[in-house]
């Protein structure tokens, strides 16, 4: 397998495996903070974060104007959309419900990848994709959750909205960082998310903190440095390197990760349900990814 392909799954896999743990970081931090606080804080603490590399999330950027437009089209999907519809969702819904919704999405950006960008779609991504949104259906029906749902069909409606929204900030992403580097995409997010948030605080009377828990401080800074930064920097640099619509076939390892930390850090049950569907997602990206080698008959004359 060539270097850089090697360099674009680590990225991907890295992806995947932070935004599971922003699950487990959640809890905690939900847990003393209000959402849209810990929304903001993260947003803020990416911004700030990414200021340290100044020089570099500037470096040979030329903006145009159709640039400006995708990116504010970009940012009002993802973070903006994405997380009012997501929070809206764990707050009505269960996880494992929510996690069926997800799975969707491979399927969903492989078809608009198709319609808008033009990407192709091999029978093995068709394959692959149906694998692995079985195999997170599987997952999702055997995962134990203990979160309250007072209104499932309204939190899963949110959740499809959410996966909308990815849809829409994979696709115009793609097509983004043709021109834009990941980190400086990674940047714009980061500023718009803070400056979008920022008066929700007062709109939705959120609560204002006035004790810092150790636990949910550490867990609101991790989501901030490791998830809106780390995670959307190596999702953003992954969807550079591949097709949108294989990219995203990574997100159906999110369930997996997930049932894994949560096994190890809050000890819940890891049975052989969730064992047989991982593998099932595990198998189906892998057979997304395959490429058959062509071969080639040369004849002597």
């Amino acid at each position: 397998m060539h270097k850089n392909n090697i360099v674009t799954i680590v990225a991907l896999i890295g992806a995947m495996l932070l935004w599971a743990s922003s699950f487990i970081a959640l809890k905690f931090a939900f847990m003393y903070y209000d959402p849209m606080v810990v929304i903001f804080a993260r947003m803020a603490i990416a911004l700030i974060f990414i200021s340290i590399f100044f020089r570099r999330v500037f470096k040979n950027i030329t903006l145009t104007k159709s640039n400006l437009k995708y990116l504010a089209i970009m940012a009002l999907f993802e973070p903006c959309l994405y997380f009012i519809f997501e929070a809206e969702a764990l707050m009505h819904t269960t996880a494992s419900q929510a996690g069926m919704i997800t799975a969707l999405l491979p399927i969903m950006v492989a078809i608009g990848a198709w319609l808008w960008i033009g990407e192709k779609i091999t029978k093995y991504i068709i394959i692959g994709g149906l694998l692995a949104f079985v195999g997170a259906i599987w997952l999702s029906l055997g995962a134990t959750s203990s979160d309250y749902a007072p209104n499932p069909i309204y939190g899963n409606i949110m959740e499809f909205l959410a996966m909308v929204s990815a849809v829409g900030y994979t696709l115009i992403l793609k097509y983004l960082s043709k021109n834009l580097t990941p980190l400086f995409l990674t940047a714009f997010q980061a500023l718009v998310g803070t400056i979008f948030f920022a008066p929700f605080i007062l709109l939705t009377n959120a609560t204002i903190p006035t004790e810092f828990p150790l636990e949910a401080s550490l867990a609101v800074l991790y989501l901030g440095i490791g998830v809106s930064f780390g995670a959307y920097g190596l999702y953003n640099y992954g969807v550079s390197k591949i097709p949108a619509s294989e990219a995203s076939l990574y997100i159906n390892l999110i369930p997996v990760f997930t049932i894994i930390l949560a096994y190890f850090l809050l000890e819940e049950k890891f049975g052989w349900t969730e064992v047989s569907g991982s593998v099932v997602i595990l198998l189906g990206v892998f057979i997304a990814q395959y490429k058959p080698n062509k071969i080639t008959v040369t004849s002597k004359a």
